[in-house]
């Protein structure tokens, strides 16, 4: 069997609702919050066999550049065996290799494509992707869920979920401490703080204390990815866990995460890591470490979704997996069959390969139309007054007695 061509499929997708991720977006206001959620795009790739086999992948970083990647690493994997997928990936980590280290360009790539090699493999051998990971350690998924305000947690809870992440560096104390009120000790509950503005080492130890109080599951992202120290000093000097990754590609970019133990929970992006191959090592590396591993999924796509799915339902440190469970409407309409979740789990899939496939004609409605985040609006609280035109990267947090309030 060989590869006999790769094709992209990009389409513009709509944002989900504004109270129903975890946004930066004034505890749930609509008014202060349009535009803030950004364009999304989702990437799909396949790759064709001359035995009629068709695997199917997805992207993720920067879809609209990624896209230029995927045709550029294809001259290099036409007539090769897809079977012989880790010999691909080194041949494609070699050749992105003499841009420079490889970001989430190029990891986003390799992602796409690594994924839909495993999903050819697993056809053709009559098997769901998990089995050739080692087999099932659980036959259902737990997921968790978006929530900025307490309707929302709830309306979840009544769901079945059991676990749900609140965001932005808006008034964090206050918004957990209302989901805490409204949904009880039952919940686990989780705020992600990226930026822009990221906090700094100091702000993010002293908010990381004052949350400390609501018993979080984790604190996602609380300082910039490139700043690993800040993350000792956030350990050193707060009783709370800690998670990242997300933004971090292959087993080279997350090793100084995991291997200084520095987050209790690893979230790499699974259309963005590095691929299946990638993913299953980041997981064995933080299994090493006694880590947890919770995908990244807020801007996935759900091919992405079902890789991540195969690897948690296959690793012995799989935590949960995220999901934006009232996303865009036309996300079920994208692939078929679209998962739905029952009482907070998703079942594994049990068909050959990954066991799903875009809806083209569907994808091809939706052309891509930009690939860029919209700046938060001044009114959202993202930046301190008056600072919003500016766009800093990272801020230190005013009126610190009122930001470190659940008043």
């Amino acid at each position: 069997m060989k590869i006999i061509d790769i094709k992209t499929f990009l389409m513009h997708v709509g944002a989900p609702d504004l109270k129903a991720w975890a946004s930066d977006n004034a505890f749930g206001s609509e008014t202060v919050s349009k535009g803030i959620t950004g364009t999304r795009n989702w990437l799909f790739v396949k790759v064709y066999t001359d035995d009629g086999i068709v695997g199917i992948g997805e992207c993720s970083g920067w879809p609209r550049v990624i896209e230029t990647a995927v045709q550029d690493l294809k001259r290099i994997l036409i007539g090769e065996d897809p079977t012989h997928i880790e010999r691909l990936w080194q041949r494609m980590m070699s050749a992105i290799m003499v841009h420079g280290m490889t970001g989430t360009v190029g990891g986003g790539a390799m992602t796409g494509i690594d994924m839909a090699l495993w999903d050819i493999k697993g056809k053709a051998l009559g098997v769901p992707v998990w089995n050739l990971l080692g087999g099932k350690v659980r036959d259902k998924i737990r997921i968790y869920a978006h929530a900025n305000t307490p309707e929302v947690a709830l309306s979840l809870k009544a769901r079945g979920i059991t676990a749900i992440k609140c965001g932005g560096v808006s008034d964090p104390v206050r918004k957990v401490a209302a989901l805490r009120e409204a949904v009880g000790e039952e919940m686990d509950i989780m705020i992600d703080l990226h930026g822009p503005p990221w906090l700094t080492p100091g702000d993010a130890t002293q908010l990381a204390r004052a949350l400390e109080p609501y018993k979080l599951l984790f604190i996602e992202d609380p300082i910039a990815p490139d700043n690993l120290d800040g993350y000792r000093r956030i350990r050193d000097h707060a009783n709370v866990s800690l998670a990242a990754g997300e933004r971090m590609t292959t087993i080279f970019g997350m090793r100084a995460l995991i291997e200084s133990d520095l987050v209790d929970v690893v979230q790499p992006d699974t259309g963005r890591a590095g691929g299946i191959t990638q993913m299953k090592k980041i997981a064995a590396m933080a299994e090493a470490h006694h880590i947890m591993v919770a995908p990244h999924s807020g801007s996935l796509g759900p091919v992405a979704e079902y890789a991540a799915l195969h690897l948690l339902a296959a690793i012995p440190n799989g935590l949960f997996l995220e999901r934006i469970e009232d996303d865009w409407e036309g996300r079920e309409h994208t692939v078929l069959p679209h998962p739905r979740s029952q009482n907070g789990f998703l079942k594994v899939p049990d068909a050959p390969g990954l066991g799903v496939d875009i809806d083209e004609a569907f994808v091809a409605r939706y052309p891509s139309q930009a690939n860029v985040s919209v700046q938060v609006s001044a009114q959202s609280g993202s930046y301190v007054p008056g600072t919003h035109d500016e766009n800093v990267y990272v801020q230190t947090r005013m009126q610190r007695a009122r930001y470190l309030s659940s008043k």
